[in-house]
């Protein structure tokens, strides 16, 4: 495989960016600001982003999205819509207002009119119920409600894909989610002093750092690889590639956020910081959709 990104891909990844870093939420106060979520919701809706799949985009571009996303705090429903999209793509349905469901929740479930889930193979709709209060500040939650529809069934094929893709995207998500912490702590080490010099100077914090460039390092890597293999290898290499890349991405994230919140010292462990915020959306990328590293070798489930 070729881990490069074509232009294309470069230009994608920089909208995404651009997006984020203008929309983001920049401080804990404006995940609240409800004229900037309009905006951001408004803006995402322009992309046409959530329909990547539909519209023929590969699983290395659906990463790429994510992974600015995650990195950029980016409140709005994302990975929820293209997982949608991707199950009504096989059926031949609409998945516009879309999102997935996952263990009796609906995920990135603000504006959704109903959430998805794959069962075995079989594709069934859930009505949407009350907000559900999580860890995760940046992303919604709802109950699912009622009997579920069947709208159909995969194949095995593609719903091995499914999971998959389903992997990578929170996996992309878990690499953002390092990034940005990463570069809030670079940036908080470059400005704060003690006994006269910038912390970052201090090699027991440089070290820290550069052990977490490291891993992030590492979590891109396998995660280009599980991306590029959604679509190029079999279904059950796919899986296994998407399995290693949640699993190591996961582990790689939580330490990078912990050791974020370590350099910012007592003013980490403040509502105010966003340290908690990158853990916060880790933890719960960590848990949806969870590896065990006994599950690397198993078959497709």
């Amino acid at each position: 495989m070729d881990v490069r990104l074509t232009s294309e891909q470069r230009q994608l990844r920089d909208a995404a960016a651009k997006l984020a870093d203008d929309l983001g939420p920049g401080s804990v106060q404006e995940l609240t600001d409800d004229d900037r979520v309009a905006r951001l919701d408004k803006a995402v809706d322009g992309t046409g982003w959530r329909s990547l799949r539909a519209d023929g985009a590969s699983g290395v571009e659906v990463a790429i999205v994510a992974e600015e996303f995650a990195r950029g705090l980016v409140d709005a429903a994302f990975g929820g819509p293209v997982l949608a999209g991707e199950l009504t793509r096989h059926l031949g349905g609409d998945a516009a207002a879309d999102t997935i469901a996952v263990a009796g929740h609906a995920r990135d479930a603000r504006g959704a009119r109903r959430a998805l889930a794959l069962d075995g193979g079989r594709v069934l709709a859930h009505g949407l119920g009350a907000a559900v209060a999580g860890a995760d500040l940046t992303r919604h939650t709802a109950e699912v409600t009622g009997a579920p529809e069947p709208l159909g069934t995969l194949q095995a094929d593609a719903a091995g894909r499914w999971s998959a893709l389903a992997l990578v995207v929170t996996s992309a998500d878990l690499v953002g989610v390092s990034r940005g912490a990463h570069a809030l702590a670079c940036d908080y080490a470059k400005v704060r002093e003690q006994y006269g010099n910038a912390i970052g100077s201090y090699q027991a914090v440089a070290h820290l750092l550069a052990e977490g460039l490291a891993l992030i390092e590492g979590s891109v890597s396998v995660l280009r690889h599980a991306a590029w293999a959604v679509d190029e290898l079999g279904p059950a290499e796919a899986v296994r590639a998407a399995r290693i890349a949640k699993l190591y991405c996961a582990r790689a994230a939580r330490t990078v956020c912990e050791t974020a919140i370590q350099v910012h010292g007592g003013i980490g462990n403040t509502w105010e910081c966003l340290a908690h915020v990158y853990l916060r959306r880790a933890l719960a990328s960590t848990d949806l959709f969870p590896v065990r590293l006994e599950d690397i070798h198993s078959g497709l489930s």
